[in-house]
């Protein structure tokens, strides 16, 4: 029988994304309102707290099992910003191509060899609002921050981030490529290997 399960977010591109990863187990996504979505607060300090934040809100709301993620871009040159602010880096609305300005602005003066970043995911799953066992998965996917943005797949500042080993931005993958390597692909890969117990 399959299982519903909500996925606290209102995007579904992230939706498909993680259907794909999830796929080979009889789970059925189920996304909330936006309006649900924007009315919680992500008032944690680390990507653990604010997916655990999304995910007891979504739970209490629906009545179901709910997954959410919280994932960002850490730069190492600027002390891990803009970390659990990433979607919202240059300020409301949250707007991609501003934050990859804003990015490029403030590591202007930061030399190529320093620009060193990561991916961080963390993807959490609650089988009900007050679950004091949550199933945990985190991903990180390394990587640099170019100068100039490059490729049109993605989204987010994919365009600025430079796989060295295969010499291309995350932009530049297709969805296959990234789905095998990526930061989400890694916490989901964790994930699923919890969730087979569940479901």
């Amino acid at each position: 029988m399959t299982a519903t399960i909500a996925l606290a977010t209102s995007n579904e591109g992230k939706r498909e994304e993680l259907a794909r990863l999830f796929d080979g187990l009889d789970i059925e996504l189920v996304l909330p309102s936006a309006s649900v979505m924007s009315e919680i607060e992500e008032t944690g300090l680390t990507f653990i707290e604010n997916a655990l934040i999304k995910a007891r809100a979504v739970s209490a709301l629906t009545q179901l099992p709910t997954i959410a993620d919280d994932s960002g871009l850490s730069v190492e040159a600027l002390n891990g910003i803009p970390g659990i602010h990433s979607a919202r880096y240059a300020g409301e609305p949250s707007d991609a191509a501003r934050n990859n300005e804003k990015l490029l602005a403030t590591m202007h003066d930061v030399p190529d060899g320093k620009r060193s970043a990561s991916f961080q995911c963390v993807l959490v799953y609650l089988r009900y609002q007050d679950d004091p066992v949550p199933l945990i998965g985190i991903g990180s996917w390394e990587g640099e921050i170019l100068r100039e943005p490059r490729g049109n797949q993605g989204f987010g500042y994919d365009p600025l981030f430079f796989v060295s080993g295969l010499k291309r931005t995350a932009a530049e993958l297709s969805t296959v490529e990234k789905n095998a390597i990526s930061h989400r692909a890694k916490a989901a890969e964790q994930l699923f290997a919890k969730l087979q117990y569940e479901h």
